[in-house]
């Protein structure tokens, strides 16, 4: 055997030992417990790393059974990122279950279904033919929905753990269908033939697997309109919570990254996933600003952030997808693990004073600032770097329509100097940030994924359509304090808070508003 596949395959072996140690009731005390999960976290990081560095000196390498082609991993920059980030993730994830779990009657089940399931998610990221990908999400699948149902006496659980199944299953039947439209087309399964397949365009049926792989990508990452179990998962432990808005909820855009290749040569796969992503995003991001609860906050955001990098990814701007994913993953992971302390910390934050509201002039100021901002740090970068693609532009944009918000805030009458000044200095630093880790992402993983199409029609009319609905809504966002005290504002208030109630549908569908019984 490789060495290289040997180590490949310690990093998720050497998790799944460990889980069945758990089950086996191998491991005897507390102590040793919760031990033994961490020390088979922090072996499979070693081996991550390790994996990256063979891929630094050795270079990518697909590996594949001689007598089962079909059966392939793939070690290239975008595997073996995803591989270090769901190991660390987990890693951190499982020594923070040492002192939550702590005491648990049943930690024991809960540390092997958790390496079970960091185990499916590795065997993902590193799969090389649609074969393995398909089978790690079905593990995945199977062990998340235990996980969910580790309190299973709950009915909420029970209920989120049904729509989570359907939804997922849903995308695991439509994935198994792309995977045979490829074989069709293409004859082989392999993602390296098929990228290699793809560039001399798609025939009907791989056009249609590329659309069955948008639709993996909306189900898995909680797209809209099939967002609603992601926000109900809170009824399992936090640490799963933790695993799954870090390193498996972007699985969806894992998968449009890999077959980024197939993906851009079908243009209206490109669009579509442009038109969900940004809705999905905007959507997110309405309902999550209306939310009380902070971990229901932090769900909201989940679903708004998949729905940019779907956004992204429509783009053709794949670095910095994965960029995106890699950020929220240890972004996220840190906000669940610590939102029992964000109350505290969020009082102890110091404000420079009191903020009026802006007004319409204040927030047309806000944006115009923004955006000269933007293009003088634009047009300096292109000097220096060289010219960037419409699809970059547009979308360093939309980030500093954001930014924009907060200018706002600081050249509302009432606003202190200090906060004009600061506010002024973050959207310079933003537009800054955001070139930068452009360069950073085409550095690391450019060689691997393909330059963003030059825009036609189709795509020009993408971009126009993104700008204008993301503007219109930062700046409504940014005059809402106008109009926040209005009666019809506090009823339309409501039916955002509860996301217009689709989640609610969705369990009338499947019978989750049923009083059910534990069995």
């Amino acid at each position: 055997m490789s060495p290289v596949l040997t180590i490949l395959l310690l990093a998720p072996l050497v998790l799944l030992c460990a889980s069945a140690a758990y089950a086996l009731r191998l491991v005897g005390t507390t102590q040793r417990r919760s031990g033994v999960s961490e020390a088979a976290a922090l072996a499979a990081l070693a081996f991550a790393t390790v994996s990256g560095l063979l891929m630094l000196t050795d270079g990518p390498v697909t590996l594949q059974a001689s007598a089962a082609p079909w059966l392939a991993l793939r070690l290239d920059p975008v595997s073996a990122t995803m591989m270090l980030l769901v190991a660390f993730v987990g890693w951190i994830v499982m020594r923070y279950s040492r002192t939550y779990l702590d005491g648990e009657p049943r930690e024991a089940v809960f540390h092997a279904r958790m390496l079970a399931t960091l185990a499916a998610v590795l065997l993902l990221v590193l799969s090389g033919s649609l074969v393995v990908l398909a089978a790690a999400f079905m593990l995945v699948g199977m062990s998340l929905r235990s996980l969910l149902l580790f309190y299973d006496d709950r009915p909420e659980a029970r209920r989120a753990a049904t729509k989570f199944t359907l939804v997922w299953g849903l995308a695991d039947v439509a994935l198994i269908g792309a995977t045979a439209l490829f074989w069709l087309d293409q004859g082989s399964v392999v993602i390296a033939d098929i990228a290699a397949g793809a560039q001399d365009g798609l025939s009907y049926a791989g056009s249609a697997a590329v659309a069955l792989l948008v639709l993996v990508a909306a189900l898995k990452t909680a797209a809209f309109p099939v967002h609603g179990w992601l926000t109900e998962v809170m009824e399992a432990p936090t640490p799963v919570s933790a695993l799954l808005h870090a390193g498996i909820i972007n699985s969806g855009g894992f998968v449009l990254i890999r077959m980024a290749e197939a993906v851009q040569a079908t243009p209206g796969a490109m669009a579509a996933l442009v038109m969900i992503g940004g809705f999905t995003a905007l959507f997110g991001a309405v309902v999550m600003l209306t939310q009380n609860a902070v971990k229901t906050a932090l769900a909201w955001s989940t679903i708004s952030q998949m729905g940019f990098m779907l956004l992204q990814c429509g783009l053709g701007l794949w670095a910095l997808a994965l960029l995106h994913i890699v950020a929220h993953s240890l972004y996220k992971a840190h906000a669940f693990l610590s939102s029992g302390s964000a109350i505290g910390a969020v009082a102890s934050v110091r404000r420079p004073g009191p903020v009026a509201a802006p007004n319409f002039k204040a927030v047309a100021k806000a944006f115009g600032i923004a955006l000269v901002l933007y293009g003088v740090v634009a047009g300096g970068f292109i000097a220096l770097i060289g010219p960037k693609s419409a699809q970059a532009l547009a979308l360093g944009v939309i980030l500093i329509f954001g930014v924009a918000y907060l200018i706002a805030q600081g050249l509302a009458d009432a606003a202190p100097a200090e906060l004009t000044k600061r506010t002024t200095l973050t959207s310079l630093a933003a537009a800054l940030a955001y070139f930068a880790f452009q360069l950073v992402a085409k550095g690391l993983w450019g060689a691997s994924l393909p330059e963003p199409p030059v825009p036609g029609a189709l795509e020009w009319a993408m971009i126009v359509l993104a700008l204008m609905s993301f503007g219109l809504v930062a700046v409504a966002q940014a005059l809402f304090p106008l109009w926040a005290h209005h009666p019809s504002t506090a009823g339309l208030r409501v039916h955002i808070a509860n996301g217009l109630y689709l989640n609610t549908l969705l369990d009338r569908l499947i019978g989750g508003l049923r009083v059910q019984k534990h069995s």
